[in-house]
């Protein structure tokens, strides 16, 4: 990996702590293959490689800046302490914690995010730097499992053993990251180290919850863990972890007072709304989700589709982004008298409470959201859930990292300022290292560089196409059958893809290709004019095909042989976008879509972006020297000046030539929604 910056980390040999023998199983991000209530597995990881286009950028951002910037960060002790925590647990180092409580669960992100891009590389010095951290954390383990920095440094310092006594100290959190970057660790290098150490971790929270009373059990904020204890089932195959996670979810159920700020207020399988912390809450749904694809249980599916809805038509920002409040009072758990008023942060707020300005939208929410659709749809099979995840992807999750990969968002609001008649906790701007919470650089880190493994999924009926961009698949049909596909697309700037079958052998029986036609609409909030829908044209080797969508999906079934081609053109146009009265702070305005991308203005490109847009036409226009390359849509503002819109994740990249004449103290400099 080129630019990787070189750290002196302590080797340690550590020997298998268990000879348990792991099922041989498919190497998936996620690992639905024996879930019998999954309808889609996803094909293993670095079965997806990028060629050229957009992705293919991305990736290399991320494969050359990202993930040697965030691991300079976390192992760096004047920047962030995370790993020197750890080396301070192992008694390689001396000192106190330094850093929130969650810094370990940012670490095993970052891990995760390296073991990723090893699947797809295989470079080898990122197999020597996840080796020796992997040594060091395993030293910093207590020997019951028990994993989590903060306290076992102070058990250190003064002998007094503090487990799981602050339920605010993310303990479950940290473990649950550990067991996710675990089992992606183990199925990316076959290396059982680090999986052996989130084995003793879930052993230790299994003997943990089964004494524990229900108060105890509220150690469950931000609930990682129920992903993490699923995909660790999944890859174990032990039936006691599968119990654990509808343990976990049934002693929710079980709390005095809980809260809504994290959804334990009332029990999981009584909830429909979208409440709290929207970080916290999609983690929750992310876990019930998979815990549905191993249970069929209906009362679970009934609530998450409830909730599903919930946000989507009422509580979703046209970036796909999650959580309108940065501190508020639950709109649910309320009374006359203050003292049983419940205060939510970083939440879900009520049906249509949309600002713009204040507008929360934490990455590590919108990458919630994220986790959230995409087990929903390897559960249904419905695309509708692609859509959702293609939304956030693009317009509020990769917006969180700069350009060149080095600066990062904690908050995504849609309309941003240079200051504000009140103080904001959070900067407007980018930053390398976001001291008081620095959680959404490495979830970014991992997220992006995942993004390979979202787009094909199989059935037994064959290979989905979740999302486009150019790429070469090589993978197995469930039946073991061995399958290569080209993809080719400039998308999301142009709606043509050409996929080109290339059975490595005759498959020797037909099975289907099912390839997503994009719902814009997915949420009635939001209003496009033009109405862009369907496909334009479908043809294979040439012949025109007009297929039903079905499930948000067109099918094509037939005995492929090598050099097949399919050619599909969806439609692009640039959409003027209203939303609902209802949303007070978009009354009057208007967004601007083209594809899937969303699409902003800035004072890096006007002196006022306070005013109203013109009546001229909107045009789209390549500039491949701006913002990495973008198409821009230009047109003119009311009183005539040059409109130029750049898509959203590319906002606040630039210097801006300050200062302008129309300047105001309280003046926006990027906007999404421009007045009509």
């Amino acid at each position: 990996m080129r630019h990787l910056i070189a750290v002196s980390l302590l080797i340690i040999t550590v020997f298998p702590l268990y000879a348990q023998r792991i099922p041989a199983t498919p190497t998936p991000l996620v690992n639905t293959s024996h879930s019998r209530h999954a309808t889609l597995q996803s094909v293993n990881l670095g079965d997806v490689q990028w060629t050229t286009g957009f992705w293919a950028d991305q990736f290399t951002t991320i494969r050359d800046s990202m993930i040697p910037t965030l691991w300079k960060i976390y192992t760096d002790p004047h920047i962030s302490h995370a790993f020197t925590n750890f080396r301070i647990a192992a008694g390689l180092d001396t000192g106190s914690h330094i850093g929130p409580p969650f810094h370990d669960g940012d670490f095993y992100k970052l891990l995760e995010g390296m073991a990723v891009v090893y699947a797809m590389t295989k470079d080898r010095r990122l197999d020597s730097l996840m080796d020796k951290a992997i040594a060091v954390i395993a030293r910093a383990q207590r020997p019951d499992g028990y994993i989590h920095t903060p306290a076992i440094i102070e058990e250190r310092h003064n002998g007094k053993a503090t487990a799981f006594e602050d339920r605010l100290n993310f303990e479950t959190y940290n473990m649950g990251h550990l067991m996710t970057a675990a089992c992606i660790h183990y199925r990316a290098t076959g290396k059982r180290s680090f999986l052996d150490l989130a084995i003793k971790a879930a052993d230790y929270l299994e003997k943990f919850y089964q004494r524990s009373s229900p108060q105890l059990a509220r150690n469950a904020i931000c609930p990682s863990h129920y992903m993490g204890i699923v995909e660790l089932y999944r890859t174990t195959g032990r039936p006691d972890y599968l119990k654990l996670a509808q343990n976990l979810i049934d002693i929710r159920g079980l709390v005095d007072n809980g809260t809504d700020d994290n959804q334990d207020r009332i029990p999981f399988r009584q909830q429909t709304t979208a409440m709290g912390h929207a970080v916290r809450a999609n983690y929750l749904y992310a876990g019930v989700a998979d815990l549905y694809t191993e249970t069929g249980e209906d009362s679970l599916w009934y609530c998450l589709d409830k909730i599903w809805k919930d946000v989507t038509q009422h509580k979703l920002y046209i970036t796909g982004g999650c959580g309108a409040l940065y501190d508020g009072v639950s709109p649910d758990a309320t009374s006359y008298n203050p003292a049983q008023i419940q205060e939510v942060h970083q939440a879900y707020g009520r049906a249509y409470q949309l600002p713009n300005t204040t507008a929360h939208n934490e990455t590590c929410a919108n990458i919630g959201n994220m986790l959230w659709n995409w087990r929903m749809l390897l559960a249904s099979g419905q695309a509708r859930y692609a859509d959702a995840l293609e939304q956030a992807l693009y317009n509020s999750v990769l917006s969180g990292a700069s350009l060149d990969g080095t600066r990062f968002f904690y908050t995504n609001p849609l309309r941003a300022s240079r200051s504000f008649p009140y103080d904001l906790r959070w900067s407007g701007g980018r930053e390398p290292y976001i001291t008081l919470s620095n959680c959404c650089p490495p979830n970014l880190g991992r997220t992006l560089a995942e993004v390979a493994d979202y787009m094909y999924s199989l059935s037994d009926k064959g290979l989905y196409l979740n999302l486009y961009g150019g790429n070469k698949l090589s993978t197995h049909l469930p039946d073991g059958a061995p399958l290569r596909l080209v993809q080719q697309t400039a998308y999301p700037w142009d709606g043509h893809i050409t996929l080109t079958v290339d059975p490595k052998q005759p498959v020797g029986k037909p099975f289907t290709i099912y390839l997503r036609i994009p719902n814009r609409t997915t949420s009635a909030l939001y209003t496009p004019v033009p109405e862009v829908k369907g496909y334009k044209s479908i043809s294979v080797n040439g012949e025109s095909l007009t297929p039903a969508i079905e499930k948000g999906y067109v099918a094509i079934r037939r005995t492929w042989k090598k050099g097949d081609k399919i050619v599909l053109d969806l439609p692009m146009a640039i959409q003027e976008v209203t939303a609902d009265e209802k949303i007070e702070a978009d009354r009057g305005r208007i967004a601007l879509r083209y594809g899937p991308l969303l699409y902003n203005v800035e004072t890096a490109d006007h002196q006022d972006i306070n005013q109203s847009i013109g009546t001229s036409p909107l045009s789209l226009e390549w500039d491949g020297d701006l913002l990495h390359g973008i198409m821009a849509i230009k047109g003119a503002w009311s009183d005539g000046t040059p409109l130029l819109a750049i898509p959203n994740y590319t906002r606040l990249n630039r210097a801006d030539p300050t200062p302008y004449p129309q300047y105001t103290e309280r003046a926006p400099t990027s906007i999404v929604w421009i007045k009509k």
